[in-house]
């Protein structure tokens, strides 16, 4: 949960009987398929990544602060971030420390362990995150990016939506994302999928992002609706967008990436979120300034990170689909819950109090941006 689902480079192998298990008795469902943005449940933390900006001048309330993000383009905004050392410059001594997860439950974990303070994350770990622990655990502190998922086919056999219908369409993971918004799309078209096999009048079949490809090109499926830069790497393997999710959605805008906040480490270092929040909200202006630049710092952070760095061919479509944006887009969180409930893979959450916008909002004050809106689920 970018897994957003989402990057290509690492594998997971989730344990799908204790995930199955769980999605049927609880709302824990999504707490162990989170979003997952890429696909093991490692991290890497700063020690095994590349060399991030030294800290100077005078010291905030904290000595360092730790950050977690994924080595995936929909984390743009922490790659650019603290590539660009704009991050660093705003926290001024107080140190970075960075640790890379593949999958959302892995850096909810580690969030409530007090090994990370603060993290960027997609929204179904951040619903599970906090629900799981009854509100107590985070608070969503500002919006970073949206869009960047997609429904791509084989055009050989599947020419429009009307020809899914007994066609086997993959998804990252039970209850990630992609995988609710696929159901809820099915659901809302008329076709019946049970959600916990995903057996049906489409066949949904959860498979990590890494090995899509490969299964695509196998042809053990006919598409999949998946996050980039997974979306276009099946492209260059001769599969076509059939949809944008970006097209199921009022404005074109849903949420595929947030800022989460231990709620410990924002009650005792609010100077310092500010400044992460500042950093975050100005390396987000930059990369709207400098679209080409900025994606290649991007590229050149998830090679640091993950070992290898995305070709153009997947790296253009991609980078162009993501918008990166401070406002967290908070009705668009209720609705993927909604969503999920739907579908069968969630318990109704209360999601009152989930978000904390009011350092953001301060931040974008100072900047003269107007205020960002949390849809009544802010804390009172």
């Amino acid at each position: 949960m970018a897994p957003s689902t989402e990057s290509t480079h690492t594998s997971a192998r989730p344990r799908a009987g204790r995930i199955r298990r769980a999605a049927v008795a609880s709302v824990a469902v999504l707490t162990t398929a989170g979003l997952l943005s890429a696909c093991s449940y490692g991290s890497k933390s700063d020690d095994q990544a590349s060399a991030k900006p030294s800290a100077s001048g005078a010291k905030l309330s904290a000595d360092t602060v730790k950050i977690g993000y994924f080595a995936n383009l929909t984390h743009g905004t922490a790659l650019v971030g603290l590539k660009q050392g704009i991050l660093q410059q705003e926290l001024g001594g107080t140190q970075i420390k960075t640790q890379v997860f593949n999958a959302g439950p892995a850096e909810i974990e580690a969030l409530n362990a007090g090994s990370i303070d603060i993290g960027w994350i997609g929204p179904s770990p951040s619903i599970n995150g906090f629900t799981k622990s009854e509100g107590k655990s985070l608070k969503i502190i500002s919006g970073s990016a949206s869009g960047g998922v997609k429904l791509v086919v084989n055009p050989d056999k599947i020419k429009s939506l009307d020809d899914i219908k007994g066609k086997k369409i993959a998804t990252p993971q039970l209850g990630n994302t992609q995988d609710v918004a696929l159901l809820n799309y099915l659901a809302e078209k008329g076709y019946k999928v049970d959600a916990q096999t995903g057996d049906g009048d489409v066949k949904v079949l959860r498979t990590d992002n890494k090995v899509t490809p490969d299964a695509y090109k196998s042809g053990s499926i006919d598409g999949a609706w998946v996050p980039e830069p997974t979306a276009s790497k099946l492209v260059t393997l001769g599969a076509k967008v059939l949809l944008n999710e970006k097209d199921v959605w009022p404005d074109k805008k849903f949420v595929i990436t947030n800022l989460i906040v231990s709620q410990k480490f924002l009650k005792e270092h609010p100077d310092v979120v500010e400044a992460v929040l500042r950093g975050s909200v100005k390396t987000n202006a930059w990369i709207k300034a400098n679209p080409d630049q900025a994606k290649t710092v991007a590229n050149e952070q998830i090679k640091a990170d993950a070992g290898n760095s995305l070709d153009a061919a997947i790296l253009d479509p991609a980078w162009q689909d993501i918008d990166f944006i401070d406002d967290p887009l908070a009705n668009t969180l209720q609705a993927e819950a909604d969503h999920a409930v739907t579908a069968g893979l969630l318990k109704k959450p209360n999601l009152a109090g989930i978000y904390d916008l009011t350092l953001l909002n301060k931040v974008l004050k100072a900047s003269n941006q107007p205020a960002v809106d949390d849809a009544g689920l802010g804390t009172k």
